[in-house]
C-alpha cells in the first residue's frame, strides 16, 4: 500500500470525524517528528497499539478491499500490564469498500453506525474446524434478539447498533449510494495479532511504499520511547 494513500485515508476519515463533531484524543494528531520526543510515559500508547490503523489487508487494492480506523482506548494484561478490561475504536468504511469475513476467539463487540450512510454486515455462526456453518443466527441489535439464515445481511443505519459475539463470522460493508459510513466499535480488549480468525487467509498490516512521508505513524509505527 502506498503512503501516498495511507494519508488520504487519515485526512477523508479525519474529515467525516470533524463533520460529526466528535473530537479526537492528542496522540490522533501527533506528527511523525512529535512521536520521537515522546518518553515513556506513552508507553501504553505504544504497547496497546492506540492510534491510527489503515489496512489492505495485504490484498494491494484498498478502495476494494480495505479499512480505516482508530483504536481510542485498549487493554493489555499480557503485554505491560495495562488491565483495562474493555477497548474503544472509530472505524471508517467507503462506498465500494470492503472488511472480508472474520471472527474473534476471545473478544465480544458491538459495532455501532455513527453516522453517515448505513453499514451491511454479513453473518455466519462458524463450524468446529473454522467454517461457515449453515445454520440459523442469532442476532442480537440494540436490546433486540431474532434470528436470521446464515449470510444474512444485518442493515444498521445512523444510530443502530449489532452485538457479534465470539466465534460469529462478519464482514463490513457499506449500502451504495448513501456514502462512508463512520462505525463505533466498544468491545472487550483487542489483540489484532491473536484475536481475528479471517475466512480466507489474508495479512492484517499492509506493507508500505514509501512514495511520501508520512502524515500520521500508523500504530504499529512508533518509536520507541525518547530516553531522559
Amino acid at each position: 500500500m502506498r503512503r501516498s494513500e495511507i494519508n488520504i485515508a487519515i485526512k477523508n476519515m479525519e474529515n467525516l470525524i470533524n463533520g460529526h463533531r466528535i473530537e479526537l484524543p492528542p496522540f490522533c494528531h501527533w506528527t511523525p517528528d512529535e512521536w520521537q520526543t515522546k518518553g515513556p510515559e506513552y508507553d501504553e500508547i505504544r504497547t496497546t497499539m492506540l492510534g491510527w490503523d489503515i489496512t489492505d489487508y495485504g490484498m494491494g487494492d484498498f478502495n476494494k478491499t480495505g479499512f480505516s480506523l482508530i483504536t481510542l482506548r485498549n487493554g493489555s494484561v499480557k503485554k505491560g500490564g495495562y488491565t483495562k478490561t474493555y477497548a474503544e475504536k472509530l472505524l471508517m468504511l467507503n462506498e465500494g469498500q470492503y472488511a472480508p469475513l472474520h471472527f474473534h476467539w476471545k473478544k465480544m463487540e458491538d459495532i455501532i453506525n455513527r453516522g453517515g450512510g448505513n453499514a451491511l454486515i454479513t453473518v455466519y455462526n462458524s463450524t468446529r474446524d473454522g467454517g461457515l456453518a449453515n445454520t440459523d443466527v442469532t442476532v442480537t441489535c440494540d436490546g433486540r434478539k431474532f434470528i436470521v439464515a446464515a449470510g444474512s445481511q444485518i442493515k444498521l443505519t445512523p444510530g443502530e447498533s449489532i452485538t457479534i459475539q465470539q466465534f460469529l463470522y462478519h464482514d463490513f460493508r457499506v449500502e451504495p449510494g448513501f456514502g462512508s459510513v463512520l462505525l463505533g466499535e466498544v468491545s472487550e480488549c483487542n489483540d489484532d495479532t491473536t484475536d481475528n480468525r479471517f475466512y480466507e487467509p489474508i495479512g492484517r498490516f499492509p506493507v508500505i511504499d514509501e512514495d511520501e512521508p508520512p502524515y500520521r505513524l500508523l500504530c504499529n509505527e512508533y518509536p520507541a520511547a525518547r530516553e531522559a
